[in-house]
């Protein structure tokens, strides 16, 4: 994980790059009047083609792309990238002949394998050609002498010709991102995981070619895509609209090269650091630090589950198993500034990224990685979908799924949420081996039938834990709120992880979703 986590790092500041006017001399204009472009040959193409030449590629040896340029790429860091502007005049579809403007992202120290990037029409497809000319380098001058056959390392695709703003974009392996509903990046999806957390290497396939395509929908754009890794080549056709919400259908089919131990289906992955409830007072002056909050599930069977994130000690694991799903999202239900304090990137204004199977899944799991982390840079957190039938080289599979980058969960529960989850623990040294922990959790529920119950209500905090002792479970109406608050009192002997599971429930009524927490013991100097 530790590349990506640095790659990841970097695409964290390139999108925020100020997209400026530059001047300087305009590129001259191609036969089709888009500014500055240069397109390659007409090639016929269709998702049937790319799907038969997907097929193609995993029936040959994987070939390893060789890194070109490298002398002059490695000198593009950081801060020789910030100062590569993308010119405005030579955008794609700058003139309205396309649903929205497209910007390419310029190769560099993080990114130096190059995609190829077309655009299609009327079944025919031309690549886009790259060049220098396209680019303004600042002081980053010397990448100017980079050859005209390099290539681009991505694309952003802006609001309109007149805003500067992006709303989604492409870059890193098989990575991408949009600003959501409230116009402000977080978190990444990318086209497929293959043996996350595993013993062995994980693998990161990469798209490694594009072909963009207006559709009849002007607010909608079909972005295809080839994806190419050691085990297995993909071939994708993703349609994403961008309406009050920003939504991309998404079909996947993929090739088996060789069998892999863990496919990871419509994979997220987000950065969890403290929240309200593993809040330390020497980590950080800010009261909350994360992209996403909780793992949202909306099971085969109908339940609703809310699990908090962690940052644990240690690498930990969590599969639920169902089969069918109806949904699962990393979220981010506080929306609140004062809860973060953080005027410079808006962490209350992170997506929330929902996944909705638009066909039976089967039997499999919903699993949850979260990594260790000290820093708020490094995404930590991954969730995706794994089939429990196993993957054998030489199989094809097809998923069929919609991500929706939005504020809240859509098809939202009509029950009560959970909106923070609040902890308090000390240790008991009974004997150096098993000693004992004591924790008080406060968990606060809203929405749903809570707005309209009397403060009086009988509401009752139904707990359960597989071992350890709970004590006073109790439930009752925060003074002047909506919100009910669930306190239990937790004892474990030994250092095992325990789950608990708890939801509010008024005679044989569940009130809530159903929260589910890891207690992960800690020593007592944590």
């Amino acid at each position: 994980m530790k590349r990506d986590l640095t790659r990841r790092s970097f695409l964290t500041r390139a999108l925020l790059l100020p997209w400026l006017p530059v001047l300087g001399q305009r590129a001259r204009a191609d036969g089709e009047g888009l500014a500055g472009l240069e397109f390659g040959p007409a090639q016929p193409f269709s998702f049937d083609g790319l799907r038969q030449q997907a097929q193609r590629l995993a029936a040959q040896p994987y070939q390893t792309p060789p890194l070109r340029h490298t002398d002059l790429l490695d000198r593009i860091d950081y801060d020789a990238h910030l100062e590569i502007r993308y010119r405005p005049e030579a955008a794609l579809w700058r003139r309205g002949d396309g649903p929205y403007p497209v910007r390419f992202f310029h190769l560099g120290r993080l990114f130096p394998l190059p995609v190829k990037i077309h655009i299609v029409q009327a079944g025919t497809a031309r690549e886009v050609l790259y060049s220098s000319r396209l680019f303004n380098f600042g002081k980053a001058d010397f990448a100017a002498a980079l050859p005209d056959d390099l290539g681009f390392a991505g694309f952003c695709i802006l609001h309109s010709p007149t805003e500067e703003r992006d709303w989604l974009a492409f870059l890193g392996a098989s990575y991408f991102r949009s600003a959501g509903e409230l116009d402000q990046y977080g978190i990444s999806a990318r086209g497929i995981a293959i043996d996350t957390a595993l013993p062995t290497a994980e693998e990161f396939p990469r798209f490694t070619q594009f072909w963009l395509e207006p559709t009849a929908d002007p607010q909608a754009v079909l972005i295809h895509a080839l994806l190419e890794g050691p085990s297995l080549t993909g071939a994708y056709r993703i349609r994403a609209i961008r309406q009050e919400r920003v939504i991309l259908d998404i079909e996947a089919v993929l090739f088996f090269r060789a069998t892999v131990n863990r496919l990871g289906v419509a994979p997220l992955t987000s950065m969890f650091w403290f929240s309200e409830t593993n809040h330390p007072p020497t980590w950080d002056w800010r009261p909350e630090v994360h992209d996403s909050d909780g793992l949202a599930l909306w099971t085969g069977a109908g339940e609703r589950i809310w699990r908090p994130l962690n940052n644990p000690p240690f690498v930990q694991t969590s599969s639920f198993v169902d089969r069918n799903p109806r949904g699962f999202g990393l979220s981010q239900r506080d929306r609140q500034f004062e809860n973060y304090q953080d005027d410079r990137v808006f962490y209350e204004r992170r997506p929330t990224l929902w996944v909705e199977p638009l066909e039976p899944w089967g039997e499999g799991a919903v699993q949850l990685i979260e990594i260790p982390t000290d820093y708020e840079m490094n995404d930590n957190i991954v969730a995706y979908w794994v089939p429990q039938a196993s993957v054998q080289a030489g199989t094809t599979q097809t998923f069929r799924y919609r991500l929706h980058w939005v504020a809240d969960e859509p098809a939202g529960p009509s029950l009560g949420r959970v909106i923070a989850t609040r902890l308090g623990w000390n240790v008991i040294p009974k004997t150096p081996l098993r000693p004992v922990y004591k924790a008080w959790f406060a968990i606060d529920f809203a929405g749903g039938p809570l707005e309209h119950l009397d403060a009086r209500a009988p509401v009752q905090l139904v707990v359960s834990a597989k071992r350890g002792s709970l004590r006073s479970p109790s439930a009752f109406q925060v003074v002047g709120t909506r919100r009910w608050r669930g306190n239990v009192e937790f004892e474990l002997e030994g250092g095992e992880p325990v789950d608990l599971r708890a939801y509010l429930r008024l005679g044989d009524r569940a009130l809530s979703e159903t929260w589910l927490y890891p207690f992960i013991p800690r020593p007592a100097s944590y």
